[in-house]
C-alpha cells in the first residue's frame, strides 16, 4: 500500500475506532464523516443533552494536503497526532495546524 492510502486508512480506522468509544446508552453520538476524495477527515458528536440542549460539533478534523497529514482541529484528551505517530507516521508528516503550538513540537512546520 502506497504511503497516501495508508494514511487514508490510518486516519479513517482511528477516526472510527473513537466513534465507537461512545456507550451505547450515551444521548450524544459520534458520527464519522469521510470525503475520500478531496482527502477530509472528521468526528462529530451530536445529540441531545437533558433532552433540552442540542450538542453538535467537530471534534476532530484531518486533511491530507500535499502528502501530509494535517490535524486542522483535535479537541479530545488523547491527540490523533500522537496516535498517529504510535502507528508509525513520523512526525515530520504530521502539521498541526493550530500555529501557536507548532513552534514547540517536533511535527512538521507546514
Amino acid at each position: 500500500m502506497d504511503k497516501l492510502n495508508w494514511y487514508r486508512q490510518l486516519i479513517q480506522d482511528l477516526l472510527s475506532a473513537r466513534a465507537k468509544l461512545r456507550s451505547a446508552n450515551d444521548p450524544i453520538k459520534s458520527q464519522t464523516v469521510f470525503d475520500r476524495e478531496g482527502d477530509h477527515y472528521q468526528l462529530v458528536n451530536l445529540g441531545w443533552k437533558n433532552n433540552n440542549t442540542r450538542i453538535y460539533g467537530c471534534a476532530i478534523h484531518v486533511d491530507i494536503i500535499d502528502g501530509k497529514i494535517w490535524v486542522q482541529h483535535d479537541g479530545t484528551e488523547d491527540a490523533i497526532a500522537d496516535q498517529l505517530v504510535e502507528k508509525g507516521v513520523p512526525k515530520q508528516e504530521i502539521v498541526l495546524a493550530y500555529h501557536g503550538v507548532r513552534k514547540y513540537t517536533d511535527f512538521a512546520p507546514g
